[in-house]
């Protein structure tokens, strides 16, 4: 068993359906043709599924697990320069994702409009990235 299956299988009680938004965003991440998924657990304060390029920038996404109250969210982060935000549901951070600016969405639930609306913002990030070798997405940065 992997540290993310041991992961998900201790989730405790859910009532909000974090766990499910969770794994449906897991399972698009997988998807995502030339990407690694990693999982990167720093407990207590999170726990992160990143989605990785083949070249480029260290990550196309990344889904936090935090929690608050002992209730648990997740926030889905990406750079501000790869999606869009039409609803502006997201915050956009100032340096807030590995000291680029960020754009991120929290998910306190797994209602399907919300989830959706991220999964629309991963798949637009992942297009991103999948631009010719001249993009902006596809410069390396040592300080990236």
């Amino acid at each position: 068993m992997t540290e993310l299956d041991a992961f998900i299988d201790g989730w405790g009680d859910d009532p909000n359906g974090v766990k499910d938004a969770f794994l449906r965003l897991k399972n698009v991440l997988e998807g995502l043709s030339e990407a690694t998924v990693t999982f990167v657990p720093r407990p207590p304060a999170s726990y992160s599924l990143r989605a990785e390029p083949p070249r480029g920038r260290p990550v196309i996404t990344m889904v936090d697990v935090a929690s608050l109250d002992g209730d648990r969210f997740l926030s889905v982060c990406f750079y501000a320069d790869t999606i869009t935000d039409p609803e502006e549901r997201g915050d956009l951070i100032p340096g807030g994702l590995l000291s680029k600016d960020g754009y991120c969405f929290d998910l306190d639930s797994g209602d399907d409009g919300d989830v959706d609306y991220v999964v629309a913002r991963i798949l637009e990030a992942a297009a991103a990235f999948s631009l010719s070798e001249d993009g902006p997405c596809a410069e390396v940065d040592e300080n990236d």
